[in-house]
This record gives structure tokens, C-alpha cells and sequence, in this order.
């Protein structure tokens, strides 16, 4: 299995002190996260899009591209880059750029966005949310991959000249995820571009989700694409990772945060039926426990999704160095146990995806040797 670490960058105070951080420190931190993950051989680094809620993740490609300027190793990925608000020709010069900047290292995960407020603030009728992803993501395939594009579709002014977006990307087309948190229609979209998908896995039972990705792959199928490459993406619930010694000092420290972050949560169809910490442990997707508790939990996620990357999110009103701690624990102490339980061939040799980006020799030394390390911990 990879592993990816996921923010979407909320900015709210810790539930149980009060306490925040300024929006500067805030978005400092998740630079030094990302640098920090690929110290511990994380594989992939994600930041969200949000442009409505107690979130400053309105602009990904800002922060992706400073993190590209502080890393040369980890893949750089969005969760979700929310296409159906957005322009396919600003998008496809956006994410060009930071692919190169980063020498090839950028896939993205594309979807409507789970927050309705975004429609009107960008003049958009959220009725049309589906096809507006469908067919923005029509013309991103094409910007891509062709030079000399036209087009013409219903949301959007024709490109009657042909057109060819600047830069291109840096080694061909970056792979693009579909996320998929609560219908099938983002699976199904999946299904038959080809394309990977990343499951939420956030809110609602694990068994609804299973629902979705089996819906992929039946339509993944149907439409004749090759199995073998047929990768799937999990996220680890809207509690995130907290890890102690025993389950039990982890649900006593962590559990007044997530009830009272649970509680003060109301958006009707959006909020968790795991409103108490020892639900969410025992029945909820969040990681929470002892090393051995969250690597059975993940593993039991790998039996019902069969995915190849696990995403994770940091709890992070919690204070930075607490945050940096777990990441660090999970790194040593759960990483190398799942990844040797759970193969996958995603970003390896058999991937068509896997030679992007071709990291120079003294960055892949450099990656082997933190990975052996982690190993010889475990």
C-alpha cells in the first residue's frame, strides 16, 4: 500500500482550549508537514479546496507550489480540486505549472465539492453540479493531451481558435483521481474515463463506500479498461489520526477534541453518525488508537476496499508539534507493518504512471534509505 498525508486546511480553534493559530502559521504548517512526510517516505502529499466554511484552502495551486519548492521526492496531489466551480483552461495552466515545477510529481483528484455555498459564490446553479463536472472534465482531458484544441460545450464560451495551454505539462498528462464521497455518478465517471478512484471514506459507515468503489469497478470493466490498473484511494474519516500507546489513552486524549469538534459540527446530509469517540473507534472510519489498533482498522478497510493508497489527515487543531509527533509514529510504528501486508503495484514498475516523475539517482538513494530505516524499526 502508499500512503498519503490529505489537509484541506480548516482553521478553527481547538474545541477543548480555544486556542488557534494565525492564517499565516496555519498554512506554514501545512508546508512543513508535506516536508515533513517526505523525510518519513510518505509517497504522495495532498491539499484540498474549499472556497466557503472555516477553511483557507481556496487556492491549492499557491500552496502546492510551495511545497514543490521545499520538497523533490513526495507526489503532489489535490483532494479535490473542484472542477465543476472552476475554468478547465485556467486549471490546466494552474496545475501545468506546478507540474513543472516539481519535475513531474502532480496528480490530481477532481469532483463537484461536497460544499454547496461554492455554486452561487461563482454564479453557478448547483442543479447543474454533475454535468458541470462532466463536461469541464471533458475539455481538461483534452487541454492535456492535444494541441490545437477546440471545443465547444454548454457552460462555457467555445474555444473557436484553435488553442494549446502554456506550459504544458512536464512529462506527458498527470494522472487524474475522481473523488467520490456520497453517489455513484463521480464513480461511475471514473468507471468509464479509466481513471483511479479516491473514496472519502469520511463520514458514513465504511459499508456505503464499499458500495461506491464496487460500483467503479463493475463500470470500470464495462467499459473495457485494464484491470491491473484499476487503483483505489481511501481517506480515514473526518476525525483524522490520532495515535498513543494503548486505544485506551488515545480515546482519553483525543476524545474531548472529537466530540466537541462532532457536536459543534450541524450541516444537514454532512454530518457524522459517530458522534462519540468510542463509535467512532469501534464503527467509524477515523484512526484512533494504538499502533496495532489503527494498523487492524486499516487493514480491515483493505479486506472491504481492496485500495492501494491510504490517506490520512492530522487532527490539526491539535498543537503542531503533537501533530508532527503522530505523523512521525504512524510513519514508524504502522506504515511498514500495512505496506508489507497490503501490496500494490500503483507508482511501481507494472503503473503506466509510475516512471513520472524519473527522480534523479541521489533522491531515490536518498528515499530508499528512509524507507530502510522505517523497515528496521518495525
Amino acid at each position: 500500500m502508499k500512503f498519503q498525508v490529505l489537509d484541506i486546511i480548516p482553521h478553527l480553534k481547538n474545541p477543548v482550549t480555544g486556542e488557534i493559530v494565525s492564517t499565516a502559521d496555519r498554512l506554514n504548517q501545512v508546508v512543513e508537514t508535506a516536508r515533513r512526510a517526505e523525510e518519513l517516505g510518505f509517497d504522495s502529499f495532498s491539499v484540498g479546496e474549499r472556497h466557503a466554511g472555516e477553511f483557507i484552502s481556496s487556492s491549492p495551486t499557491t500552496v502546492l507550489a510551495a511545497i514543490a519548492a521545499v520538497t523533490d521526492r513526495i507526489r503532489l496531489h489535490t483532494g479535490v480540486t473542484v472542477l465543476s466551480v472552476l475554468d478547465p483552461v485556467r486549471v490546466a495552466e494552474d496545475y501545468a505549472t506546478i507540474d513543472q515545477l516539481s519535475r513531474g510529481r502532480l496528480e490530481i483528484t477532481i469532483g463537484k465539492g461536497n460544499e454547496v455555498l461554492q455554486y452561487p459564490l461563482f454564479g453557478l446553479d448547483l442543479a447543474d453540479q454533475w454535468d458541470l463536472l462532466a463536461e469541464k472534465y471533458e475539455l481538461l482531458r483534452r487541454l492535456w493531451r492535444e494541441e490545437g484544441v477546440t471545443w465547444s460545450g454548454r457552460f462555457r464560451s467555445a474555444l473557436t481558435e484553435p488553442t494549446t495551454t502554456t506550459p504544458r505539462p512536464f512529462d506527458g498528462p498527470p494522472r487524474i483521481w475522481q473523488g467520490s464521497a456520497t453517489t455513484l455518478t463521480s464513480a461511475a465517471l471514473a468507471g468509464k474515463w479509466g481513471d483511479p478512484l479516491f473514496s472519502a471514506n469520511a463520514i458514513q459507515p465504511r459499508e456505503n463506500y464499499a458500495v461506491l468503489i464496487e460500483h467503479y469497478r463493475e463500470e470500470y470493466e464495462r467499459h473495457g479498461h485494464d484491470p491491473r490498473h484499476q487503483y483505489v484511494g481511501s481517506g480515514c474519516g473526518a476525525g483524522g489520526v490520532f495515535i498513543a500507546d494503548t486505544t485506551q489513552e488515545a480515546v482519553r486524549q483525543f476524545g474531548p477534541v472529537y466530540e466537541a469538534l462532532t457536536a459543534n459540527r450541524n450541516v444537514p446530509g454532512n454530518n457524522s453518525p459517530f458522534r462519540d469517540i468510542q463509535h467512532a473507534v469501534a464503527e467509524g472510519p477515523a484512526l484512533v488508537g494504538s499502533p496495532e489498533k489503527v494498523i487492524d482498522k486499516i487493514l480491515s478497510y483493505h479486506q472491504l476496499y481492496r485500495h492501494d493508497l491510504q490517506s490520512i489527515s492530522l487532527p490539526t487543531t491539535l498543537p503542531f508539534e503533537q501533530q508532527l509527533e503522530i505523523l512521525e509514529r504512524f510513519a514508524l510504528e504502522v506504515i511498514p507493518a500495512v505496506r508489507a501486508a497490503a501490496p500494490t503495484t500503483l507508482w511501481e514498475a507494472e503503473d503506466p504512471y509510475g516512471n513520472r516523475p524519473q527522480f534523479p539517482q541521489s533522491t531515490r538513494s536518498a528515499t530508499t534509505h528512509v524507507r530502510r530505516d522505517l523497515a528496521d524499526v518495525h
